[in-house]
């Protein structure tokens, strides 16, 4: 007799989703689904819109990272407008946008640590989900919760400052950015008073990494066995292979770091990346074309862009990488919670690309836009908080929006995060006589590493509402529970 569970929803992640885990007679597990039960229209309701409402318009997809949206859509429009990629725009215009860009990235990888990771590892995974929160790191662990809190806040200031404001801003316009920083902008993110300077937050990243890599020290074991499986990475990478967060060239590798997509320009890729469509969730699941569905999945984010990057261009973060990359003898990481590792390793370079950005006078003078020929299509690539982010715009002759294809970060991770639930269901509740909250929860991390943003639902505090149901084959109910 198989029986089916559910999870629904899988809290401390941005978004609604829910997982399906098939049992057969033996209480094995037979297969599991990873649904994604939101509905995403954007891509169809600004067709006939101005082009140059896109970077507006498309970043309400989300709240939390609006910013990776604004710019990949603005990047876009740039190629419209005859401006070029991300390296043809004003030296104001790319610095101002950078600034913008890496301070997402801080407050981004920051909400994601402290705030819906850390329980987990402060508290362990089974411990009782009344403390497993972020209220609980307040109470029990006050000074890194203050810490996460304050780091969040400098890097929203700093998308305040550059964007206009800090959610859904309007700073990014075709061709490059609509304003300056000002004296006293910057003069408070390089001054101000402890702790929201920047020196602050290169020292905090820095004791966030220590935190985690004595956490590791003490549960490798446990890190290195939790949900690792062989996979190809992708991520954009600058043209000497240096990470980039901004802009670069597509570049993926496979399990022995063997370059499967070479540095190709990104305005090309639908030649080399299509999307397969299944019936139970509304996610695609995105492949490289030339390697097919069965072997051409890929991950992206922080762990990707750790293995596919030769080196970092700031010092601390490339002393960091180093030693990150010394734990697999130089061969891609395939360990799905060294996600965090990676994770705070681009929390404090991009801390160091802020700190020298905000010392760059090109900041506060020169022109902010560049014009040239309009075209009738383009494509904006970058490398948001959760990983590869795809915008693609074409336009009529009146300036309408005729077709918008997005792949998000999350999606490109569809695939593998599916993975990590169906390993980590078998190692968690193959031959288990009942169904247990560490069980749950455990499929929760596996799916929490990636930091999915499917929009926002952390709201559960104290009781989680989560509601797990057995079936039998019949789809007969054999038990529920509520925790």
């Amino acid at each position: 007799m198989s029986k089916k569970i559910t999870i629904e929803p899988v809290t401390r992640v941005e978004g609604h989703g829910k997982v399906t885990i098939h049992l057969d007679d033996k209480n094995n597990v037979d297969y599991t689904r990873l649904h994604i039960v939101e509905f995403r229209g954007f891509e169809r309701f600004i067709q006939g819109r101005p082009y140059w409402e896109a970077p507006v318009l498309v970043q309400r997809l989300c709240g939390i990272c609006p910013v990776s949206h604004h710019l990949a859509a603005a990047k876009a429009l740039d190629v419209l407008v005859g401006a070029g990629t991300g390296d043809g725009l004003t030296a104001t215009g790319e610095k101002m946008r950078r600034l913008m860009h890496y301070g997402q990235m801080f407050q981004s990888h920051s909400l994601h640590f402290f705030h819906l990771a850390s329980p987990d590892l402060l508290f362990g995974i089974d411990a009782d989900p009344a403390i497993r929160n972020v209220i609980g790191v307040a109470l029990e662990h006050k000074e890194l919760a203050v810490q996460g809190v304050m780091m969040r806040k400098f890097g929203q200031e700093i998308i305040r400052a550059t964007a206009g404001k800090k959610i859904h801003g309007t700073g990014a316009i075709p061709g490059g950015i609509n304003k300056h920083l000002s004296q006293k902008e910057k003069t408070s993110f390089i001054k101000g008073a402890d702790p929201l300077n920047i020196d602050k937050m290169v020292e905090w990243s820095q004791e966030a990494l220590a935190f985690f890599k004595d956490y590791y020290t003490k549960n490798q074991s446990f890190i290195d066995d939790f949900a690792a499986f062989p996979s190809s990475h992708m991520s954009l990478v600058r043209k000497d292979g240096a990470l980039d967060l901004y802009h670069g060239v597509l570049r993926a590798v496979d399990a022995d770091g063997k370059k499967i997509l070479d540095d190709v320009d990104y305005q090309d890729y639908e030649e080399y990346i299509e999307e397969e469509v299944r019936s139970w969730t509304y996610m695609k699941f995105p492949y490289l074309k030339h390697l097919g569905k069965e072997k051409g999945w890929y991950r992206v984010g922080p762990l990707a862009r750790m293995n596919t990057c030769d080196f970092i261009p700031t010092p601390l973060a490339q002393t960091e990488l180093e030693e990150f990359r010394a734990l697999t003898n130089g061969k891609p990481n395939q360990h799905c919670l060294h996600y965090h590792y990676a994770r705070l390793i681009e929390t404090l370079h991009s801390a160091e690309v802020m700190r020298d950005l905000l010392h760059d006078p090109d900041l506060m003078k020169g022109d902010l836009t560049v014009t040239g020929t309009k075209v009738n299509k383009g494509v904006g690539v970058i490398e948001a908080p959760r990983g590869t982010l795809f915008h693609h715009y074409e336009i009529n002759d009146h300036d309408q929006i005729t077709r918008a294809n997005l792949i998000v970060s999350t999606t490109n991770n569809n695939e593998p995060m599916n993975k990590s639930v169906n390993q980590v269901a078998h190692s968690w509740m193959d031959g288990q006589p009942e169904i247990t909250e560490p069980m749950m929860n455990a499929v929760e991390v596996a799916i929490r590493a990636y930091d999915p943003c499917l929009s926002c639902a952390t709201h559960a505090l104290g009781q989680m509402p989560l509601e797990i149901s057995l079936y039998d084959a019949n789809e007969n109910l054999l038990d529920t529970k509520r925790t």
